[in-house]
């Protein structure tokens, strides 16, 4: 391998380390050839609900070099966001990676600062950065690349870290030393994840059935809630968090250092009378930056009523 391909790789790792994303790893651009029968029988089964962008593009997620001209490289990185700050325990929940600001937005500004100082450093870089947009299939990207494996949950987990992180991609035309995919897999037959899904959404190894998952119910679906799910929210409003709580990997998992995703004191505190009697105004003072903003104010009502209704009902 020559030096300077070496030394690209490395110039990519010690500035993402000093922007703050904590695992770093470069896979050669290409065809995804073994998540290519995955991806379709996936679809086949419906398990993406009424996600239909996931049926779109194809052909992209399975090749980096459809979404950039050129592309040689993809950059896979991880950016923490555990907390170990709690809500109110009387308050309907939301998940972790919701409390602060959008991550969409603090990331991406990462990546585009990651660009700038790459091309600076290396020379001129053409490509697209990614943080849990565009077709691309990050998870695999991010195995493909040595961070870690796909656990049962579907998630990617890192030995060192777990699984509360981001995944953020960059796909560009320059060739780098390229790092060993992991190809081992350890969760054993830990089935924690599987057990403790709320509504079994978990049917397979690494495979999830979106349409039943409490996170697609609370963002994805604009729809009426499904009744016969009525019981099984585990008190969720925004997103889910049951799988990761219960991977033995997170006690791993360490508290984030990012002050933007500080959460709004008055998002830990509220209780859940006052959470069921939210106005929009207040909806919009919490939320100004925050990913919760995609249900929107009649979403997240929406989810808070259903849920209210279930204990109604307990009782």
């Amino acid at each position: 391998m020559s030096t300077t391909l070496t030394y690209r790789s490395q110039v990519v790792k010690s500035i993402a380390r000093e922007l703050g994303f904590s695992h770093c790893g470069i896979a050669e651009a290409g065809f995804l050839e073994e998540e290519a029968p995955r991806l379709e029988n996936w679809l086949k089964q419906g398990f993406q609900g009424e996600m239909h962008y996931m049926e779109n593009h194809f052909d992209k997620r399975l090749d980096p070099r459809l979404l950039v001209d050129g592309a040689r490289t993809v950059i896979s990185l991880t950016y923490n966001y555990y907390t170990t700050e709690q809500q109110n325990t009387d308050a309907p929940r939301i998940s972790k990676y919701a409390y602060g600001e959008d991550y969409h937005q603090v990331v991406k500004e990462k990546l585009a600062e990651m660009m700038h100082r790459l091309s600076e450093t290396l020379g001129e870089i053409h490509g697209r950065v990614f943080v849990d947009s565009a077709p691309v299939m990050e998870r695999a990207w991010a195995a493909k690349s040595g961070i870690g494996w796909i656990g049962k949950h579907s998630l990617l987990i890192n030995k060192q870290q777990g699984s509360f992180f981001f995944l953020a991609e960059m796909i560009i035309d320059m060739e780098m030393a390229y790092d060993a995919p992991f190809n081992s897999h350890h969760c054993g037959t830990c089935t924690a994840c599987i057990d403790a899904c709320p509504t079994q959404a978990i049917v397979a190894d690494k495979v999830v059935d979106g349409s039943k998952c409490i996170s697609y119910f609370t963002i994805e679906l604009k729809d009426q809630l499904p009744d016969a799910f009525r019981d099984q929210f585990d008190d969720w409003m925004f997103g889910c968090d049951v799988c990761q709580d219960v991977c033995p990997w997170n006690r791993f998992s360490i508290q984030h250092r990012e002050p933007r995703f500080q959460p709004d004191s008055r998002l830990l505190s509220m209780n859940r009378k006052e959470w069921m009697e939210i106005t929009e105004e207040l909806f919009r003072e919490l939320f100004r930056k925050s990913a919760v903003k995609r249900t929107k104010y009649s979403g997240l009502t929406r989810n808070i009523r259903f849920l209210t209704t279930k204990a109604d009902t307990k009782d």
